[in-house]
């Protein structure tokens, strides 16, 4: 028996200090604070989402800040890349911005039938700015720095780096419902529903590379789209039929997830679309305050005097205030 998910929820990573990736992602990358909450298993820790106006599934980047913590690494098992969509017109565009915010970075190169410029961002995870037709059908966030028709338009893709492509391969066709589309040089990709953004994973066969190390800069986890809760778990009996071991059902207050690591070591998340981040404040107020999850409600009080300071809004040095 073989799923089908809708392609990608979002991507997990672990930063450094909270306040410099705050920074990066929404006064130099253009994306939203849709909410700011804890880490559920670590409430003393930030949980931060970007994304568009709404948070859409599949244009989420959030990140557990570990400030002091060593420094993490992409290798065998891991997640080596993320690509975010832009329109292929904003290439340019990007371009002149990243060398404006002092941003180092490679290319544009051409990989299968898109254009792509690599960076890093300020922990050093391995990002993309992906200029494909696809991106310009999905949803933004225009009210920041980033103007509208340059915007990113959520997550393109990810790249997992394992040591042999063909198990992993296997999980995302016979249990995610994805197919494999075509190959360049180490690297195969493979698509689900129609192959546009947020609906590809590229999987890099790299052999006897270092494994990964957790740490800022590294990351933690992707997830994918299930629409609801019936389809999530008809996911988890396909990959316990599989083989493999699943969690159960954990609430994430803004969707339920299951969580299992795939053959190549990477761990995968499978996310329901709902109920989404309007339930707790009003959409032109996405990630204004700290949300505590009820369990957590009674120890707020404790939980802010952990947390680091966090502006959003505001322009602070180096990345400052831009006329759109």
């Amino acid at each position: 028996m073989t799923t089908s998910t809708a392609g990608l929820h979002h991507v997990t990573a672990i930063s450094g200090d909270a306040q410099r990736n705050a920074d990066f992602y929404t006064r130099v990358l253009g994306l939203r604070l849709v909410k700011r909450t804890v880490n559920f298993d670590d409430p003393k820790t930030y949980h931060l989402y970007y994304g568009d106006e709404g948070g859409t599934p599949g244009s989420l980047m959030t990140f557990f800040p570990w400030a002091g913590a060593s420094r993490g690494r992409a290798g065998v098992g891991s997640i080596g890349t993320t690509g975010l969509a832009i329109p292929p017109a904003s290439l340019g565009w990007w371009l002149e911005r990243l060398v404006k915010h002092g941003v180092a970075h490679r290319g544009p190169v051409s990989r299968f039938d898109e254009r792509v410029i690599s960076f890093d961002d300020p922990d050093g995870m391995h990002l993309e700015l992906v200029a494909h037709p696809s991106a310009e059908g999905r949803p933004l966030w225009g009210g920041g720095p980033v103007p509208a028709q340059h915007a990113i338009h959520g997550v393109h893709n990810v790249t997992l780096w394992v040591a042999d492509k063909a198990p992993t391969g296997g999980v995302l066709t016979d249990v995610l419902g994805f197919r494999e589309l075509s190959s360049a040089g180490s690297t195969t990709r493979f698509v689900v529903g129609d192959g546009g953004a947020a609906r590809i994973v590229d999987v890099r066969a790299v052999g006897g590379f270092l494994g990964a190390a957790t740490g800022p800069g590294s990351v933690h986890h992707v997830a994918f789209r299930a629409a609801d809760q019936a389809a999530q778990l008809a996911v988890s009996d396909v990959v316990r039929g599989a083989g493999l071991r699943v969690t159960p059902v954990q609430d994430r207050q803004y969707f339920e997830s299951i969580y299992f690591h795939e053959p190549g070591g990477v761990l995968f998340e499978v996310a329901t679309d709902g109920p989404g981040f309007a339930i707790d404040e009003p959409l032109a107020q996405l990630g204004e305050a700290l949300k505590l999850p009820p369990q957590y409600e009674s120890h707020r009080a404790e939980i802010e005097r952990a947390l680091p300071p966090l502006v959003v809004g505001e322009p602070l040095h180096p990345y400052e205030a831009e006329a759109t």
